[in-house]
């Protein structure tokens, strides 16, 4: 009887097996960005349809916010508050013009972010303009810390980088005298003449809020309590919301 043939398998070479292996990652990876692309393409703008009651209800705050602002400007002015920092925490939408500038000015385009500003002459007045939208005071050593600790971010080169090696805050800020997250802190927390630096350095802080948490008519949270002026009790947000 004859011996069945045996097939013979013809082996490739290494290289040419590492060549066919990096042009297949490299046709996928093109296959990829362009189907990327082509989402980015088709996709547009999507149409949003407004109820009726939404665009009264904007209308109606919008008019409720010139009415408020105008008797601000008739009010006399307040005294300067004696500390010169105040955590600001909370922004909504569908307002007046005047009312989103200003929080855009404070960097809030979020619900329940939060900023550190310098009280002044100017700034009491921006906030009396967003005070039914924000609530605002002044945190202390503590909450200053576990906000830029826990929560401390930067943006370089359009990319947001969480504030964990000291190297890059000497590399940004070592001109001005800030070379660590503490330097950091003290400068933010004593309004120090670089204080404007330090700050801008700083992302808005994104806060942590439930999910499934109660809130009034107006959208505010119930366990938070009052918006506007806090004083100290906004350490108590701070401690909620961080």
């Amino acid at each position: 009887m004859a011996e069945p043939e045996k097939k013979v398998i013809q082996l490739v070479p290494e290289h040419l097996l590492k060549k066919r292996k990096a042009y297949q990652a490299i046709k996928a990876t093109q296959a990829k960005l362009a189907l990327l692309d082509k989402r980015k393409v088709s996709k547009g703008k999507p149409l949003r349809f407004k109820r009726l009651e939404d665009i009264l209800r904007e209308g109606h705050r919008a008019s409720r916010d010139e009415t408020r602002i105008g008797r601000f400007k008739q009010r006399p002015p307040h005294r300067a508050a004696p500390q010169e920092q105040a955590g600001l925490r909370r922004a909504i939408k569908g307002v007046s013009p005047k009312v989103r500038h200003v929080i855009q000015m404070f960097r809030l385009r979020k619900l329940f972010s939060g900023v550190f500003i310098k009280i002044n002459k100017s700034s009491l007045a921006m906030l009396k303009v967003v005070e039914p939208y924000v609530a605002w005071g002044f945190p202390n050593l503590k909450s200053v810390r576990e906000l830029i600790l826990k929560r401390g971010q930067t943006k370089i080169k359009k990319r947001r980088v969480a504030l964990t090696d000291n190297n890059l805050i000497e590399q940004h800020l070592g001109e001005h005298g800030i070379i660590c997250l503490e330097d950091l802190i003290h400068e933010v927390y004593s309004v120090g003449k670089n204080f404007r630096k330090a700050n801008n350095f700083l992302r808005p802080f994104s806060l942590s809020v439930a999910r499934h948490a109660a809130r009034d008519k107006g959208g505010v949270m119930k366990d938070l309590g009052a918006i506007g002026f806090r004083g100290a009790e906004v350490n108590k947000i701070v401690r909620q919301l961080n």
